[in-house]
């Protein structure tokens, strides 16, 4: 396990870097390795073991694991590190479904009013590193490209000038839990057509169409998961049987 870049770059960890900046880096790489299920749901981890596989001292560690902890994301067991949770519950998902057909296509549709030219070139900077991702194989690439969509849903959020919906959809960690449900290739090929609509939307100003393109988007999305879940069910169905 090595330490990755927002970007989903794995590498070294070059000496003086602040106390901050690693636990974010960590923080990342954390997250990555979740989505890509290199650390698998129920399983346990420690500090003192993710501090030698990254090569980074126990404090980093230590930081990022109290932020994903009070994110949800981990649950500290007394005197025995930390666990991650089980998968996300068929229930949560379309309840965490509902609330960003709620609230994203009216981040989408303020974001086509309001987006800097800075906001929606960094927009469509992402899908560019996301189409390189894309192209890349193996669970890895496969959790890079999951941070660079949340960072992207992040950034329509913050170009929309609303915090409240901001912090709403940040606290969802939505594409954490749906990315962790299953390596599948064709999720990440059509959320990037569906993401170049929403940019395109963004990018001329018209607000009707963005909030169309992200509704169709998340309804879209939620079919591709459901199917997941479908597929998990009916497994279980077949070992079941006598």
């Amino acid at each position: 396990m090595t330490l990755m870049d927002r970007n989903g770059t794995a590498g070294a960890v070059p000496p003086g870097r602040s106390r901050g900046r690693l636990a974010d880096e960590v923080y990342d790489t954390l997250l990555g390795q979740l989505m890509s299920l290199r650390i698998e749901p129920g399983s346990r981890v420690t500090i003192d073991v993710l501090a030698r596989e990254l090569g980074v001292s126990q404090t980093p560690i230590r930081d990022a694991l109290n932020r994903m902890e009070a994110e949800g994301l981990v649950v500290r067991v007394p005197h025995a590190g930390y666990r991650i949770p089980p998968q996300i519950t068929r229930h949560r998902f379309e309840d965490m479904l509902e609330v960003r057909l709620l609230l994203e296509p009216a981040a989408a549709r303020r974001s086509a009013e309001r987006a800097s030219l800075e906001q929606v070139s960094g927009l469509r900077l992402m899908l560019a590193e996301m189409a390189e991702l894309e192209g890349s194989a193996g669970p890895m690439a496969y959790g890079a490209f999951g941070l660079r969509d949340a960072a992207f849903h992040d950034l329509v959020a913050l170009s929309a000038e609303n915090q409240v919906i901001r912090e709403t959809l940040a606290r969802l960690h939505s594409h954490v839990h749906l990315f962790r449900l299953h390596h599948d290739a064709q999720v990440t090929h059509l959320a990037m057509a569906e993401h170049e609509q929403i940019v395109a939307a963004i990018a001329a100003r018209d607000p009707d169409a963005a909030a169309y393109a992200m509704r169709r988007h998340i309804l879209r999305s939620g079919e591709r998961f459901r199917r997941i879940f479908d597929e998990v069910k009916d497994a279980d169905m077949m070992v079941g049987e006598p």
